[in-house]
């Protein structure tokens, strides 16, 4: 997916279409929001097949193996579905991830609370459908959309029914100090002491949920970061890479350059490009 952000809505007729073609398990290089109003939802995603009714929410994080297919129940079928690069909202995607962990999907009530989420919905599509879409409204309402769901979750994990969590705690407790610092220039030890363990157990955890190390975790982090200030900000390449701990700009981008596959001043232009 070249956009940063996209955004449809799938309807009886592309459930069809989708039931009538080989939709085989795969991976996406993007994040994957469906917000399903009506119909039923066949997903196989955890290693795992699920198929509840209408009204659901299914957050598919990027790399994830999983398979869709959206049903006609009584004769309705309709989901918003958004689609993202993590880079649109690193700040909410990166805390994401341990959530969603296997959890992907979540049922809701037909109720105000879920019909404001539709809402938040159609402004984006609204948005996005204008002349020069403003991709600042489309973040912000797409991190309120994020706010709400993880409100009613929390509300029905209260209800009696726990979500799964595996290691869940400690790796997020880890989350909300490395959103904290990530931007210093601290290792494993520091995260660990934090978190009162060793530097291996914590190492152990995130390669349970992420199958990453603590340092490949902080890195992702940084630079995330770094993706976000070279998109939205006009901060220069040297500044941001030392804002972020990196202090060399030659050392910054070799690190941007092997993971992200450009320079930052080449993904600065082409982000440029694309969202002009």
């Amino acid at each position: 997916m070249a956009e940063l952000f996209k955004i449809y809505k799938l309807t009886i007729e592309n459930a069809a279409t989708i039931a009538a073609s080989p939709n085989l398990p795969h991976f996406h290089d993007f994040e994957e929001l469906i917000i399903g109003m009506e119909g039923q939802l066949e997903h196989f995603i955890d290693f795992k097949a699920t198929t509840f009714n209408a009204p659901y929410i299914s957050f598919v994080t990027k790399g994830k193996l999983h398979q869709a297919k959206p049903t006609i129940s009584d004769g309705k079928c309709s989901i918003w579905v958004m689609r993202f690069h993590t880079e649109f909202i690193p700040e909410t995607v990166f805390r994401l991830y341990s959530y969603y962990h296997d959890h992907a999907n979540i049922e809701m009530a037909d109720d105000d609370c879920f019909g404001r989420m539709v809402m938040l919905c159609e402004m984006m599509n609204g948005e996005m459908k204008t002349d020069k879409p403003n991709l600042a409204i489309v973040r912000d309402l797409l991190k309120t959309l994020f706010t709400m769901i993880e409100g009613e979750r929390e509300k029905h994990s209260a209800g009696g029914h726990p979500i799964p969590k595996t290691q869940n705690t400690t790796f997020q407790n880890f989350l909300k100090i490395l959103e904290d610092n990530f931007r210093r220039p601290e290792g494993v030890e520091f995260y660990a002491e934090k978190l009162f363990m060793s530097a291996r157990n914590l190492n152990l955890v995130c390669q349970n949920i992420m199958h990453k190390s603590v340092s490949e975790m902080i890195e992702t982090r940084k630079l995330l970061e770094a993706q976000n200030l070279l998109i939205y900000s006009d901060k220069a390449v040297s500044e941001i890479g030392y804002d972020l701990g990196y202090s060399e700009k030659a050392y910054f981008t070799s690190v941007f350059k092997k993971k992200i596959g450009r320079t930052p001043t080449d993904f600065r232009t082409a982000m440029s490009a694309l969202i002009s």
